[in-house]
């Protein structure tokens, strides 16, 4: 047997981040061991779950990776965790389709066999409460266990969620979590700021889990927990392959921060060494790189210091120029670009690869998966399908016509998305790599062709 849960929600809002977070600490103060995930594409809240668990957070998403991929994560990383806790995403039904449970966090619940303990906002209910649980019991047969009622207003106010709960549900609410004006995660655009941004987070966490040891039965916690053991996996995506070492050079600081940790770890398996740099720090493409990768963030926030680092953006610009394979995703497309305008119409030089400028926005530019098909070959061979999301509040105004480097799927149709420019793809979809391993192997490639025509010349 093994000790799993996940924490989903009856919506966004209810507060499936905060309850999480607080486990996670209350946990942790027994001396637990706890392995964090979260469900969906989102790179906020793993931050939360890595700072205070000390174990790196990961994303299990059930429709940019298959079954195989989503057990293959779990199985690895929780290995040697006491618990293994999964905070949900949306409500729990919300996923890629209103008509099908596909990336949803009640589907990663089946997949891994994992029990559920539903967060509802207990604010202004009381037997209603028990209303909205059966409702999603009905969706759900058999996986929610429990339940725990967030921003109660007292001690009373929980005891009548409870009685109706289990009165009309069957099912025990293992506890409840005071409204605490105080203790809040700050949001900004794309939703949480990261942890990464917030320094010591110390006092935060303590008081998440202080209130959670007050007001949540956590040895009942531990015991719905209880499911079998996940049958083994032969062979996985993260197999080690035996070839020649490459590096790639990383842009990794609170500027840029956006990384799905399996990306980098399919990298490592094709034999890549990676070599993180700050350019917000000032560092430059590290000397020996081979190829350049640059994840999302939030360059806008740090705009000023960016276009102050002169020597950074034009290694960056000498590296793409020299045709080094290279991938900027998102912010990292961003920071390619000639300028970034603000919100407040202030405009910063930035690397001067991309032909145009990327603008913020008050108001959400982009959201949802994608499904991309390559276009034109550059390090990615053509008609490569890569699933992967996008999020963003900018939008890229170009200066000359650009080459896109995908044909995308979503929702709302097909489009052009991103572009290719010397052997660098750049756009704002971030690749989820597990879902196809073609493109890392393909990136790794390349980066050893590059190397060897440095060796030649």
């Amino acid at each position: 047997m093994s000790q799993r849960l996940v924490i989903a929600g009856t919506g966004s809002g209810a507060g499936k981040t905060t309850v999480t977070l607080a486990l996670l600490g209350a946990l942790i103060r027994r001396g637990l061991s706890v392995q964090p995930f979260k469900c969906g594409p989102d790179y906020i809240d793993p931050t939360y779950h890595t700072a205070i668990c000390k174990r790196q957070s990961r994303n299990l998403d059930s429709w940019m990776g298959d079954k195989e991929t989503v057990k293959s994560i779990f199985s690895r990383a929780s290995k040697e965790a006491d618990i293994s806790i999964i905070e949900g995403v949306m409500g729990m039904f919300d996923g890629k389709d209103p008509l099908k449970n596909d990336g949803s966090t009640a589907h990663i619940s089946c997949l891994l066999d994992t029990p559920v303990l539903l967060v509802i906002d207990a604010s202004g209910t009381a037997r209603s409460a028990a209303a909205v649980v059966k409702g999603f019991q009905a969706m759900a047969p058999g996986q929610i266990v429990a339940v725990i009622a967030n921003k109660t207003g007292s001690e009373g106010h929980f005891r009548l969620i409870e009685q109706a709960v289990m009165q009309e549900c069957g099912i025990p609410v293992v506890g409840h979590l005071l409204k605490m004006p105080g203790v809040n995660v700050p949001e900004r655009h794309l939703g949480l700021v990261p942890a990464v941004e917030r320094g010591d987070l110390n006092s935060f966490f303590d008081a998440l889990a202080e209130a959670a040891e007050k007001t949540i039965d956590l040895e009942q916690v531990i015991k719905l927990s209880t499911a079998q053991e996940l049958p083994a996996l032969q062979q996985t995506i993260f197999d080690k392959k035996e070839e020649t070492p490459v590096t790639i050079a990383v842009a990794k600081d609170a500027a840029f921060h956006f990384y799905y940790e399996e990306n980098l770890e399919m990298l490592q398996a094709q034999g890549a060494d990676l070599h993180f740099f700050s350019p917000l720090a000032g560092d430059p493409v590290p000397s020996g790189a081979d190829a350049l990768y640059i994840g999302g963030g939030f360059p806008e926030e740090f705009a000023p210091v960016l276009a102050a680092q002169c020597e950074t953006r034009k290694s960056v610009r000498n590296a793409i120029e020299s045709g080094m394979p290279t991938l900027a995703e998102c912010g990292g497309f961003m920071y390619l670009t000639n300028e970034l305008v603000t919100v407040d119409s202030h405009v910063y030089p930035m690397c001067g690869v991309v032909e145009g400028r990327t603008r913020m926005k008050s108001t959400r530019a982009a959201l949802g998966y994608r499904e991309l098909m390559s276009m034109r070959r550059s390090w990615l061979p053509e008609g490569t399908i890569v699933k992967g999301h996008e999020f963003h509040y900018s939008v890229f105004e170009h200066t000359e016509e650009m080459t896109p480097a995908f044909q995308s799927n979503s929702r709302f149709g097909n489009k052009s998305d991103g572009c290719t420019v010397f052997n660098t793809i750049a756009g704002y979809a971030h690749l989820y790599f597990p879902s196809n391993p073609d493109v890392p192997a393909a990136f790794v490639k390349a980066a050893r062709i590059y190397q060897q025509k440095k060796v030649i010349t």
